[in-house]
Parts: structure tokens; sequence; C-alpha cells
């Protein structure tokens, strides 16, 4: 049995963010219901999709739920949202906090049918801020957490990861948030409101290394952590192809200078110690380099294997389709989907039960307002106010 067996998520989210967080619920074992509007969540349209409302990105984020399509501005949708939750134990979210108080899902409203109710917000800039009713997307968290203009720092003007970087590790902040809420509500039976804002949770992420000299509060150095902020600090170019080098620790930097030919640069002073090379880490890269051409990358496999040199493969996406430790750990599962076919997903990353444990990923993601009917029904409609709802436009069936 997964460790969320038997905990019901009611997610109210669009495009990543909370989408991506009760994803991750859904792996872990939770019943998720995903409340859409009646057009459906923005991703049903993102990316290549081989029938209308199921595009990959959609089909990644919302696996394991359920769908049901309603308009909460309508009294009978907020009232069915009410009772839904009232038999739930988390409440998730990503619009702005009040936008959630005008449709009658705000903290106190949801407390007030549920008091044992994990109500977790998630937005772009915190509700006690002046930015609090500004709208946020990940490109707008990532230049304002300051990571766009350390990539200008490298590559002379600022720049956007080529990723989801900032919704999905504020996603993943609000799993943490929700899960020491479900252990605090164990002891007392209490439940609690969070807040998880994106350019809170960003600056916290990059201020891990980057802060530096800022940690003190009269600045003793800049911030950024200069090993990470040179031009050459980036996969090598071999005879025949890239290769992913990582020596980090002394034991390490004296491996792969032997390994390549190169004891003298062991005796460079520049490169004594820990701090010099952290000072000078610029001149070893290039060094690097400057060697990694003279063979190719299997042949320097082999004697970085011997070695004990950390290195990697420079993978792209289709690689890891069929790259070899992804296929020993069964990484990839084959899901059959009633509408889209066979559908390569992912692992649940965390394994349970360790190596040999279960890693099986949540079940597929559904139509638009698939189970409306279904969960409706469970909250005690019958079928003609069910009717009713959809003709008033409360609600969609599938």
């Amino acid at each position: 049995m997964k460790p969320l067996a038997g905990i019901r998520v009611v997610e109210v989210g669009a495009v990543v963010l909370a989408p991506y967080a009760a994803s991750v619920l859904a792996d872990m074992g939770a019943s998720v219901v995903k409340i859409e509007p009646l057009s459906g969540d923005s991703t049903r349209a993102l990316g290549h999709a081989e029938h209308p409302g199921m595009a990959a990105l959609f089909l990644n984020c919302n696996r394991g739920k359920q769908s049901v399509a309603m308009d909460l501005r309508k009294p009978a949708a907020l009232e069915a949202v009410h009772r839904l939750v009232a038999q739930s134990d988390i409440f998730l979210h990503n619009m702005r906090a009040d936008s959630a108080e005008r449709l009658g899902i705000g903290y106190d409203a949801l407390r007030a049918v549920n008091d044992k109710l994990i109500y977790c917000a998630s937005y772009g800039y915190g509700a006690a801020g002046r930015g609090a009713t500004r709208p946020a997307y990940d490109d707008i968290i990532q230049a304002g957490c300051g990571l766009a203009a350390l990539r200008g720092q490298v590559d002379g003007q600022p720049a956007y990861a080529p990723t989801i970087l900032a919704d999905k590790t504020t996603a993943l902040f609000a799993v943490i948030g929700i899960m020491g809420a479900l252990m605090e509500r164990t002891r007392t039976g209490e439940g609690r409101q969070l807040e998880v804002p994106m350019l809170e949770t960003m600056t916290h992420f990059m201020s891990v290394e980057h802060l530096n000299g800022l940690t003190w509060q009269e600045p003793r150095a800049t911030s950024g952590y200069i090993r990470l902020l040179n031009s050459y600090r980036r996969p090598h170019r071999t005879k025949d192809g890239f290769l992913a080098v990582m020596p980090h620790s002394e034991s390490q930097w004296r491996k792969f200078f032997t390994a390549v030919g190169r004891p003298d640069v062991l005796t460079d002073a520049r490169f004594a110690t820990a701090s010099d090379r952290s000072r000078n880490i610029e001149a070893m890269y290039m060094i690097v380099s400057d060697v990694l051409p003279t063979r190719t990358s299997a042949q320097w496999v082999e004697l970085f294997d011997q070695y004990d040199v950390p290195y990697g493969p420079v993978n792209t996406l289709e690689d890891l389709t069929e790259d070899g430790h992804l296929a020993d750990v069964g990484f990839w599962h084959q899901v059959q989907h009633p509408t889209e076919g066979l559908l390569r997903v992912p692992s649940f990353p965390v394994r349970d039960g360790g190596p040999k444990g279960d890693a099986s990923p949540a079940t597929i993601a559904p139509g638009l307002g698939q189970h409306t009917v279904e969960v409706l029904t469970t909250l005690g409609y019958d079928s003609d106010a069910i009717n009713a709802m959809c003709q008033s436009g409360a609600v969609r069936k599938a």
C-alpha cells in the first residue's frame, strides 16, 4: 500500500504548479479530484496531441486524477465543491489569493466546512507583500529570483533555464509542506493553512549556494557561487562527441590529472587547496576542455572507469528512453490509455521499499469532465440534480 492511500486531495489547479504537486501526491497513493473549468486546464492544448484536449503536457502532469469540470462562479458548483471539501483531506490551488476569496474557496470559507482540512495555496508572490496581486509565470519568477541574471554572468545576457523550473520547484515545496501538515494533523487532529509562493520559494532555492558573501548581514563578498559561474562549466568536447566530466574533491582531481597525463597540474600553486581550486576553477575547467579532445568518448569512459573519475554521457531526451541504467532499474513504464493509446510513463523517483521496492507511477490522465457524474453521485446528487447542473452551466459531463 502506498503511503498516502486513503488521503483525498481536491486540486483547483492550472498549468503546472498545483497540477504537478497533486500528481506527486497521486504517485504516493492519494486520491486526487481535479476541478477544471468547463473549457479545461489550459495545458490540455499545450504540446503534441493525438486528440483535442489531451496534449502531452497535460498527460504528463495529471496522471492518476479524476476530472470534474465546473464553473466555480455558479452557486451550484460552489456548493458541490464545499460538499467535496467536507469529505477531503487536502485542498490545493495555484490562483492568486484574492481570486480564491472571490470564488468562495478561500481558507476561511473552506475551513468552515472542514476544520481538519490542509489548505495549500501556491501562487506567484506571498499575499502579505506588495506583489500579491500581480500575475506570475515561470519566466517572470526565474527573472525575479536572480536565476536569469546569473545566466547573464556566464553568457553575457540574462537567460531562462529551458525547463519550467520555478513552477516545478515550488510544487515540490508545496508537497513538502503538505506532508508536514499531514504529520502534524496525526498528532493534533487539526488542519492547517499553508502558503507556498513562487518568488519566496525560488529565492530560498537560489540562496543555498549563491547568497555567498551576502550570507553575512554586512556583506563579506559578492553574491554568486563562482564555481558555477564560468563559461567552461559545460560538457566538454571529445574527439568524437561530448562528455560531462566533474571531478570535485581533491582526490578526484588528482585521479583525473593522473588519468589524462597531466601530473604537472597537481603541483600548480593555483590548485593546491580546495579554496585555491575554487578561486581558479575556470582555469581548471580550461585544462579539462583542452585535454578531452585528444581521445574519443569511449576511450575516456574506459579510462575514467579505471580511475573512478566522475563522468557521464551527454544525453538527449530521446537517449533517455533507451538509457541502459534507466532500463536496469525499470524506470520507464508502458500504460495503455483508453483514448491516447500506449504511453511511456516515468517511475515515481522515490522508490518505496528501497532498490527492489515499488516505483510504479500513478495511472492515466483523465478526459475533461470524465468523472463529473461519478464524483457528484458520491456527494449525494441524483441524476436529475446533475442534469440540472449541466443545463445551468454549473458543471460539464464528459
